[in-house]
């Protein structure tokens, strides 16, 4: 033992992760993330004034090793890291999702990306770890 107190140990257990499990990690995170930003397009308002590219056409999926859109909220545009989804609402068209979801001055909030996410946060949790598991369970002894 080197004193690390188990990280090496837990390191050469996650690299021994194989492909398999990791692929069933990103189609669950996928679909899930699919799903809420469903509920955040149903939940965003319309914008009845223009005819433009509006908020609900906003809302993206983005998968693991792609960009966000420029101008989205939150962040901005990322590279999305392996494992993992962004859901974003704006783009370089849709510049104002913020101003929606916490208001202005001059006009009230009218959250919809927030509340999507935290109406199927737990759902998600425990979709993805499911499938997590049952993929561990397939795949365990077959290796990277």
């Amino acid at each position: 033992m080197t004193g690390d107190g188990g990280i090496s140990r837990l390191k050469a257990r996650l690299k021994a992760i194989p492909d398999a499990v990791k692929a069933a990690a990103s189609v669950a995170t996928l679909k899930q993330a699919n799903a809420i930003a469903d509920t955040m397009r149903r939940l965003a308002p319309d914008d009845p004034a223009t005819s433009a590219p509006d908020l609900k056409s906003s809302i993206t999926v983005t998968g693991p090793g792609s960009a966000t859109p420029g101008y989205s909220q939150p962040g901005g545009a990322m590279v999305v890291p392996e494992n993992a989804v962004a859901i974003t609402a704006g783009n370089s068209a849709v510049r104002y999702p913020h101003l929606v979801e916490y208001g202005t001055a001059k006009a009230p909030a009218q959250p919809f990306f927030w509340p999507a996410f935290r109406l199927h946060q737990r759902k998600a949790t425990a979709a993805i770890k499911r499938g997590v598991s049952t993929a561990v369970r397939k795949n365990w002894g077959s290796g990277p």
